[in-house]
């Protein structure tokens, strides 16, 4: 049998310290390596393919979806709303982009989805639920995993960390949405402990917020570290220097953080977020106030044993999203997309020739 011809389109690893660059590298090379033998894998090829899977929302990706006779993929990496927050732009623009986005959304075959609670939203913008797929995100436990104690001493001291210190870590481009101002404010009242972040402003300028932002990255509390944008290489070795991670993010999507920590299994202090809960089976710290935040990183801090609870729930999540059965998931979806679009074209060469006729 001929192996299915798959391109993907996608810019997502031009803009470092995105978690959509992340989730595209690690899907990639989980379909490249896992199933070879099924798919053909190209990246930002030409239209001549079975399946176009797009993962970014560049005009060109648009552009070759229409002039495709391919069957078409979209990744969900967010919704419209969800841009609020994130990026600063003339209201004009922002609401023209936002429509672009949506019409993206209608024109694929499929809409993939990394958590099944957006499914809604996406039916509020008029599209048909039967194009939709979750697929959650996956991370590779080769490329995330726990270190030996002397290469985290090594590490801490590397980045300027003490060796005893209790470390925090927040991941993620520093912007609104994402919680900062609410991560600093929780370092400031745990003087005794050290806050990272590690992420930067990928878009520069027209991030949400920027000028208060860029003060508070520029002169943080002394117990406070922006590490700026993190090779994707270098990441592993952040969580290796962490004791927990702490996402005080107001939305998201699947942040790729999250999956990257439980593979170390580091415990989890996040925002009370309805999206959470379908995806990590309420396997993790919440709090919807900074004071609860911090009673949530104090109880991890003073008591082993629940800490030890904190990291016995990430890795529970680690094994649920495990790479056989993510894999498995994808293989099914592919074959399922590419049988049905060969039914189609059928279909359509007999209406052809009945016209003909």
């Amino acid at each position: 049998m001929d192996k299915i011809r798959i391109n993907m389109l996608s810019s997502a690893d031009k803009v470092d310290g995105q978690g959509v660059g992340s989730a595209y590298l690690e899907q990639v090379n989980l379909i490249k390596e896992g199933a070879k033998d099924l798919f053909d894998v190209t990246i930002n090829g030409s239209s001549d393919c079975d399946i176009q899977h797009i993962h970014t929302v560049d005009p060109q990706n648009y552009l070759k979806l229409k002039a495709s006779k391919a069957a078409s993929v979209c990744y969900v990496h967010f919704l419209p709303d969800t841009l609020d927050g994130s990026i600063e732009l003339p209201k004009v623009i922002f609401k023209l982009f936002k429509k672009y986005v949506i019409e993206l959304y209608k024109s694929a075959d499929y809409l993939i989805v990394v958590n099944p609670i957006f499914m809604d939203a996406l039916a509020q913008y008029g599209i048909k639920r039967e194009k939709m797929v979750y697929i959650p995100n996956y991370v590779s436990k080769d490329d995330f995993y726990r270190k030996d104690d002397e290469t985290v001493k090594a590490l801490k001291k590397e980045y300027g960390i003490d060796e005893d210190a209790f470390v925090v870590i927040g991941v993620g481009q520093v912007q609104t949405r994402k919680g900062v101002l609410d991560f600093i404010e929780v370092a400031k009242q745990m003087p005794d402990i050290t806050f990272v972040w590690s992420g930067g402003f990928s878009f520069g300028r027209i991030t949400d917020g920027y000028e208060e932002l860029k003060k508070i990255v520029d002169h943080p509390p002394k117990n406070v570290k922006f590490l700026g944008i993190i090779p994707r290489e270098k990441m592993n070795d952040i969580y290796n220097i962490a004791d927990l991670l702490f996402m005080p993010s107001y939305n998201e999507l699947f942040p790729m953080s999250i999956l990257e920590a439980v593979n170390l299994h580091k415990p989890l202090v996040l925002r009370d977020l309805e999206l959470y809960e379908d995806i990590l089976f309420h396997k993790y710290a919440k709090g919807h106030t900074n004071e609860e935040f911090v009673q949530r990183i104090r109880a991890y801090q003073e008591n082993p044993e629940q800490y030890q609870q904190g990291a016995q729930m990430s890795q529970e999540i680690c094994e649920y999203y495990s790479k056989e059965n993510v894999l498995q998931i994808w293989i099914d979806f592919y074959t399922k997309v590419h049988e049905e679009h060969l039914q189609k074209e059928k279909k359509r060469q007999k209406r052809r020739i009945r016209k003909q006729r």
